[in-house]
């Protein structure tokens, strides 16, 4: 009370440490930070010390608003300008302060990062800890600090023999370690497993889990450790430990009962929605994955207090109990079986009252599964559509990766992202361009305002692509392929021998997954450079992949494609005449290939091999790529593709951006191309065999005058 009543005389210094105190009494949502909140905000325009704002923005953080935010965040870029770069603490309290707020804004995470780069020789193991930790929660991957916080860390291996240490170092470096690395980590670590406490313990198994390790007897000594720690551990942490066992693939039965009855006890006594929902989801991991009658009446009791986020996690679960044996549990399955339409209500309710985009998306963030997209997404597209008025430039990168997830696609939404981004290009940081660009290449929609909404976020890229990382430039360019741009400066920044040689360093360093497909797209932008661009003379250097990953995938033929054969070869005359899963030029794949001559009769495959054989393996000049001087004079060849729910967009029967653009290569390498579209072929019209013969012959000779 008393400092209720002297806290408009306090300058913002003083106000600075009484937060921190606040903070330290657990008072961070008080009504006097509260107070304190609303000084910073009318004295904002006038601070001119960034050390104390930044002590200031993390501690309030909790009780400002959005617009608040965005000026804390201008006024802070400002000031971080003319801030001793030195001081790197205030640059680790403004990321700590965007993480708070769930705000990544680049311009300034890549100003703070500088900031880092500069000052490396002097952070320490702690505070190369505190930022890789923060980077991590903001999804902000730097790969040049990357690098150098890798080497930092590497050379403190040595150093730290106290456990305390040492695992805050295996937590920090063991994402990023390379072989050599991670063999002294757990070389290391093998050590001090009988010395750790159940919060290091804690730490090492998540940890091992992201870096996918296959270390058995490793992987078996931590479990052990763990089983001793299992009743002190809170629910958020059984439920981390629950999953990263499971991801390392542990076999101990008798641990994962003795967690189960863990997660079911902590799911009695709680009544945290959020809390459930992740006891719930960790139990469906188990091997007995279905609740009991008091873990279902908690999830029913707890439903009308849910957002989105929670409801989808129930529901994920409700699909995994009904794929998992149930005649044990009767009773439970009738209750499971009575939630699903209560989640489908509440979730209307839940959108139908959203009156906040900002808002909605916290809640649609992580939302995915069959029944969200089931039973809600028609339904949160209609809702984004009413706050239409609410996308601003702050908000469209997280609308359009949604959009995409979704695979859904809304005109009016889109429509209004493209004219949002053309008029605010400007305040929008070049790296948000990318997700920006995303659902309008992958779905094949072009706005009103097409040239201009793409050339103002080209013009934006090629005035940055320095600030890209390697591995974003590579799927810019592919992105921006799928939509028929191929701009210039970009094409020449990843096509040279300097910048591929950057690629292969970088790639160590991302997750497996990301490591392949960034690889996959390089080798997918090289091919559309090359078929549409020839003029811009880029070599094609990925045949032998190509010819790997066919010879990986393409064994052998499903029972489906030799149906579709079997007809094929009545048709053309012979099983000769068609070659399944055909590998063309530059690597496509399709699923059906065969050639017809002048007078539109088929040849015979081995006439086919002839002419493949014939191909160049590598294509250079502007017109080499053109293989229809290779075939008999007048003969054409076919590809006949059958596209599944994947080639669509998932409200409507309009096709994507990557079956489009193949489409469009092999037309131009000279094929023409028969695309068959699921929704068709499974139709009660080509329920009996004549009906698909006659179906297929309609389209294989549909250029054939009688």
């Amino acid at each position: 009370m008393e400092a209720w009543r002297r806290v408009e005389r306090f300058d913002l210094k003083i106000l600075s440490k009484f937060s921190t105190c606040l903070v330290d009494q657990q008072m961070h949502v008080s009504p006097l930070m509260g107070k304190i909140a609303d000084a910073v905000n009318r004295n904002l325009d006038s601070v001119q010390d960034l050390r104390t704002l930044s002590v200031l923005m993390v501690n309030i953080s909790s009780v400002i608003s959005q617009n608040f935010c965005e000026r804390i965040v201008n006024k802070t870029e400002l000031l971080l300008d003319t801030t001793d770069p030195s001081l790197f603490n205030t640059s680790i309290r403004i990321v700590r302060f965007l993480q708070n707020i769930h705000y990544n804004y680049h311009s300034l995470l890549e100003k703070c990062n500088c900031v880092f780069i500069n000052n490396i020789a002097h952070l320490n193991l702690d505070t190369l800890s505190l930022i890789l930790a923060l980077y991590q929660s903001l999804q902000f991957n730097n790969f040049p600090f990357q690098v150098l916080a890798r080497e930092e860390l590497s050379k403190m291996i040595a150093l730290y023999n106290d456990p305390a240490s040492f695992i805050k170092l295996f937590v920090a470096l063991g994402p990023l370690a390379g072989p050599t690395e991670k063999k002294q980590l757990m070389s290391a670590l093998q050590m001090m497993m009988d010395e750790l406490t159940s919060q290091e313990a804690l730490a090492i198994v998540v940890t091992m889990g992201k870096m996918n390790s296959k270390h058995s007897h490793l992987i078996e000594k931590i479990s052990s450790v763990l089983h001793k720690y299992l009743h002190v551990y809170k629910p958020v942490e059984l439920a981390k430990i629950t999953k990263a066992l499971v991801h390392l693939n542990l076999n101990h039965p008798e641990l994962f009962r003795i967690i189960r009855e863990l997660l079911l006890s902590h799911l009695r006594n709680n009544v945290k929605p959020s809390e459930i929902s992740v006891l719930v989801h960790a139990i469906t991991m188990l091997p007995s994955p279905c609740l009991d009658e008091p873990g279902f009446s908690r999830v029913e009791s707890i439903l009308p207090q849910c957002n989105l986020s929670d409801l989808n996690a129930f529901a994920s679960s409700l699909s995994t109990w009904f794929q998992h044996d149930h005649s044990y549990l009767d009773n439970a399955y009738q209750k499971t079986i009575k939630l699903l339409p209560q989640l489908n209500n509440y979730g209307y309710r839940r959108l139908q009252k959203a009156n906040n985009l900002n808002v909605l998306w916290k809640e649609l963030k992580y939302v995915n599964g069959e029944w969200f997209e089931e039973e809600l997404l028609a339904e949160t597209i209609v809702t984004l559509q009413r706050l239409g008025d609410q996308i601003t430039y702050s908000n469209i990168t997280n609308l359009s990766s949604f959009i995409v997830k979704a695979n859904y696609l809304s005109a009016p939404v889109l429509d209004k992202i493209a004219s949002v981004t053309i008029q605010q290009i400007d305040k929008i940081h070049p790296l948000a361009i990318h997700s920006i660009l995303l659902p309008f290449s992958v779905l094949k929609y072009d706005p009103p305002q097409k040239d201009e909404f793409f050339g103002a976020c080209i013009q934006s890229l090629n005035s940055h692509l320095s600030v890209f990382q390697p591995h974003i430039l590579v799927f810019l360019g592919f992105t921006l392929a799928l939509a028929e741009y191929f701009p210039e400066d970009l094409i020449k920044a990843i096509f040279n021998i300097e910048f591929l040689a950057k690629l292969d360093s970088q790639l160590q360093y991302l997750p497996p997954f990301l490591n392949t497909r960034t690889y996959n797209r390089l080798m997918e932008y090289n091919r559309a450079v090359c078929v549409e661009c020839p003029g811009f003379d880029i070599p094609w250097f990925h045949d032998h992949y190509c010819q790997q990953q066919y010879n990986k995938a393409n064994d052998s033929i499903n029972a489906v494609q030799h149906q579709v054969y079997k007809m094929l070869g009545e048709i053309l005359g012979g099983p000769n005449y068609a070659k399944p899963s055909a590998l063309t030029p530059y690597g496509y794949i399709v699923d059906f290939e065969f050639i017809l001559d002048k007078k539109k009769k088929p040849l015979l495959h081995r006439s086919q091999d002839v002419v493949l054989n014939k191909l160049p393996g590598v294509h250079w000049g502007p017109d080499s790529h053109d293989s229809r001087s290779e075939l008999p004079p007048g003969a054409q060849r076919v590809a006949l593709d059958f596209l599944d729910s994947r080639a669509f967009c998932k409200n409507i029967p309009h096709l994507k951006g990557r079956s489009a653009m193949k489409k469009r290569h092999l037309e131009i390498l000279g094929y023409r191309v028969i695309q068959i579209p699921y929704l068709e072929w499974n139709s009660m019209e080509l329920s009996t065999k004549d009906a698909r013969l006659e179906y297929l012959r309609e389209h294989m000779f549909a250029d054939v005058k009688s």
